[in-house]
């Protein structure tokens, strides 16, 4: 092996060994934040290159060979993915059609589906129709803030799936089960009871175990279309399933997840507790939001998931990145004017190169003056 090679994949391993503790100090002090995404994602993509980059140098044919093939074929199926991006949106999208209500949340990958099937149209229309400069400009922008919104869309990805990494301690004192709407004004829904149960299993565990049972505060107002607050549906629903009747309180005035959070953390301190231990039930989807309204309210819980049907997660995690998009409106907004600014300029470049090199030699003139 070449000694500047021996170099670089030290140096690369270095840096790999510093995003994973980068990482790990992010991730341990506060794991509702999106740089943890940023860190891990550095750590984990930097290590499988020095992997592969140490194979290769390494001038084994016995591991070369299996380890390219392997990569290839993961290659080949990350293309196929993305390739038929469009037409599993569409299929998904044709589930959903069927087994859920038609509303605009449940339709977005149908929307995702038809925008990736149309927009190559759209961009050839828009080649053949409009002078150089303009052109480019409405490809290159759109596609820009595309490539910025699949990067924030992955790194949403990444800390949703990290936080799933979580076996909290059977020592609590409260268990938050945040409501999601009942059926018929006064039923817990499907998705409801895998909230509450997922609770329920918990806290028959703690309770065979420690012989303490924590307090379960269902936690849901009631809609117009109710006849019932969700909490209290939900406080009967756990009772008919062996949770203690003094355990069960029914939180019923909250009509958001911020507002869950706040209205049990009032009913939490009305205990007195000095350091008490809390977590919250909702589904996988959502307790990565869900923990950050409860740390903007001041709540320390961190949250474990229900189950939640595989076909319905596609537009669930859409819906809930544009949610975590909305809460950073600032930065994106500032971000996406910055993107616009160099689009301006790849534009510019395109249509009238001689401008950019007639204020590059202004700017070398002005220099040799100097």
């Amino acid at each position: 092996m070449a000694p500047q090679y021996v170099t670089i994949l030290k140096f690369t391993w270095v840096a790999a060994a510093v995003f994973l503790l980068i990482f790990l100090a992010s991730y341990l002090r506060d794991r509702t934040k999106l740089r943890n995404g940023i860190w891990f994602n550095l750590f984990f993509y930097t290590f499988w290159a020095d992997v592969g980059a140490t194979i290769l140098v390494s001038g084994i044919n016995g591991l070369i060979f299996p380890v390219g093939f392997l990569f290839l074929f993961l290659l080949f199926c990350i293309g196929m993915l993305f390739a038929f991006q469009s037409v599993l949106l569409l299929w998904n999208a044709a589930i959903v059609w069927r087994r859920e209500s038609h509303s605009l949340a449940n339709m977005l990958t149908l929307y995702l589906g038809v925008a990736i099937i149309i927009m190559p149209f759209i961009a050839q229309a828009i080649q053949n129709h409009l002078p150089l400069f303009w052109s480019t400009l409405f490809i290159s922008f759109p596609a820009m803030c595309i490539a910025y919104a699949v990067f924030w869309f992955y790194n949403y990805l990444t800390v949703l799936v990290l936080y799933q990494l979580y076996w909290p301690r059977h020592n609590k004192d409260f268990i938050i089960v945040l409501g999601a709407g009942l059926m018929d004004g006064d039923k817990v829904t499907p998705l409801l009871a895998q909230r509450i149960d997922r609770g329920i299993h918990f806290y028959q565990i703690q309770k065979k175990r420690t012989g303490k049972a924590p307090k379960m505060i269902l936690s849901g107002g009631q809609g117009g279309d109710e006849t019932i607050p969700e909490g209290e549906a939900m406080r009967r629903y756990a009772i008919a399933h062996d949770v203690d009747v003094n355990d069960a309180i029914a939180e019923t005035e909250s009509r958001t997840t911020l507002e869950n959070m706040s209205f049990s953390k009032k009913i939490i301190d009305g205990f007195k507790l000095s350091k008490p231990k809390v977590i919250f039930v909702s589904n996988n989807y959502h307790t990565f939001r869900a923990a950050i309204f409860a740390k903007t309210v001041g709540l320390k819980a961190a949250g474990i998931g229900s189950r939640t049907a595989r076909f319905f997660l596609p537009n669930a995690v859409v819906r809930e990145y544009i949610a975590i998009v909305i809460r950073q409106k600032r930065l994106h907004t500032i971000m996406l004017g910055l993107i616009f600014v160099l689009s301006l300029f790849w534009s510019v470049l395109s249509a009238h190169p001689e401008w950019i090199a007639g204020v590059v030699r202004s700017l070398q003139h002005f220099i040799d003056s100097i």
